[in-house]
């Protein structure tokens, strides 16, 4: 089961918007953030993937996920206007969004390119 972040587990586990201007991570390894919502049926059809996605980088990078229905003040940080939209939030570097619902290949792609985790 993928962790949900609340405005305070994200400030612990990613990002303390509250105490800092410019991005610094929190986290200990690469994550990726998946906004969604409930009655959103493309992301329903991501999260079997990302449930797939977490076994198999297990230890490697964390896959959570922000309800935008739910965690509205999030969604606003992050200026999400659709849903699925995904974040990739590496060690090093700024995170980076790409929206819609993208099939496996494609998050191991950027779990490679953007994340550098193989």
């Amino acid at each position: 089961m993928l962790e949900h972040l609340t405005v305070e587990t994200f400030k612990e586990k990613v990002f303390n918007f509250e105490a800092n201007k410019e991005w610094k991570f929190e986290g200990s390894k690469p994550c990726l953030i998946d906004f969604y919502a409930d009655w959103c049926s493309p992301c329903k059809m991501v999260a079997p993937i990302l449930e797939d996605l977490q076994k198999e980088y297990d230890g490697k990078i964390d896959i959570y996920k922000v309800d935008t229905e739910d965690q509205r003040e999030l969604s606003a940080i992050f200026g999400i206007r659709s849903i699925p939209s995904i974040l990739f939030v590496p060690l090093e570097g700024q995170p980076q969004m790409a929206a819609g619902a993208l099939p496996k290949d494609s998050f191991k792609k950027a779990f490679a390119e953007i994340l550098k985790v193989e």
